[in-house]
């Protein structure tokens, strides 16, 4: 007769497996499902909290060796899935963002610091890492995204002010004014227009299951941001900066009109951070010593990336295929990744602070 495996020992084991960003063992954030034990097998699901957590490897293996360390287990089988939390409050009032769990602005001060290129590597990077993402161009005056990423399927009309939204590589959903007006066609439009066209790309698109939307805003604080903030439930807010103590000032005033809105900072992206040479690798500070480090410190902010100037980042743009997908081993296509995982942590961590929690075994 085989040793029997005791079930309260085997969750004593799991309780001391802590996930590094909550700080919460994942018993207790109800991480382990369905858990079965036969004889000297132990079976369950481990359901992360992200699939781009960047510690989802580190987590899973210490599952692995709490349970393996319980008297008399000699087989464990574990299924390792992702369920991401939602850390925004209800979208009561918009149907079609009712399903999104959450909505994440990309933002900056100025132009010219690479925002919507942040925005389209991050949302790629989620993709790959096997979340359902969508992808909103709120750029008014200059929508660039669909010369920037192919569109695989164009949005479709559905009648009553709803539009099921383009789709670009690996099945994100897209939306943009370019897509429906003429690229030659100058936008000549005052603030309500802006504040309107906003609110439309987002509340009349069929966006359905969605765990991620990210949202390119236009630099500055203008109408699109505000009204995106005032108008609909999100997440939180990436800013992007380049090294330049110029553009980190303007950086932090967009920074703290989203904090005075009541809008969460998920942290700053530092674009354009070095120049990698693309013949000897060399690494060179062509803006000089950055002072973001400085600025996230005096706000109390995390830096989320570090994104080299590397030439194939425009140069696959315009083919359009980012980075992450045309070149996935460079450092440009790197930094993205860790960008995004590092983005997908801090938005675990506000779900938790807001109360976001699967049931316990």
């Amino acid at each position: 007769m085989g040793f029997l495996v005791d079930r309260d020992k085997v969750l004593s084991s799991l309780r001391t497996v802590i996930d590094p960003d909550l700080k919460i063992d994942v018993v207790s954030l109800g991480m382990i499902k369905d858990l079965s034990i036969d004889g000297a097998k132990v079976s369950f699901t481990l359901e992360l909290t992200t699939p781009a957590c960047p510690f989802n490897k580190e987590i899973e293996d210490s599952v692995r060796r709490a349970v393996q360390a319980v008297p008399g287990v000699e087989e464990l089988d574990m299924k390792v899935t992702a369920r991401v939390w939602s850390a925004r409050p209800s979208a009561a009032g918009f149907d079609e963002l009712s399903r999104v769990k959450n909505v994440i602005a990309v933002a900056s001060g100025k132009g010219g610091v690479g925002k919507t290129t942040v925005s389209i590597n991050l949302a790629c990077s989620l993709a790959l890492a096997g979340a359902k993402v969508g992808l909103v161009d709120a750029d008014i005056y200059g929508p660039m995204m669909p010369k920037i990423v192919k569109v695989v399927q164009p949005p479709k009309i559905l009648g009553k002010n709803k539009v099921d939204p383009a789709r670009i590589m690996l099945g994100i959903k897209v939306m943009s004014l370019g897509l429906f007006v003429d690229e030659n066609t100058a936008v000549i439009w005052r603030g309500p227009l802006v504040a309107s066209a906003v609110k439309q790309l987002l509340t009349e698109a069929v966006w359905g299951d969605l765990d991620y939307l990210v949202v390119d805003l236009p630099p500055g604080t203008g109408d699109a941001s505000l009204t995106l903030a005032q108008t609909i439930p999100l997440t939180g807010v990436v800013v992007v900066s380049t090294p330049q103590a110029a553009a980190s000032v303007i950086a932090a005033k967009a920074l703290r009109m989203f904090r005075r809105l009541g809008i969460p900072v998920i942290g700053v992206v530092e674009n354009m951070s070095h120049f990698v040479c693309p013949c000897c690798g060399t690494a060179s500070k062509l803006f000089g010593e950055s002072v973001i480090d400085s600025m996230a410190e005096e706000l109390d902010i995390p830096v989320l990336g570090r994104i080299p100037l590397v030439p194939d980042v425009s140069v696959n743009h315009d083919k359009g295929i980012p980075i992450v997908l045309a070149d996935p081993a460079s450092p440009a296509a790197k930094a993205f990744q860790e960008m995004a995982r590092n983005v997908a942590s801090k938005i675990s961590i506000l779900a938790h602070r807001s109360g976001a929690k699967a049931e316990e075994v």
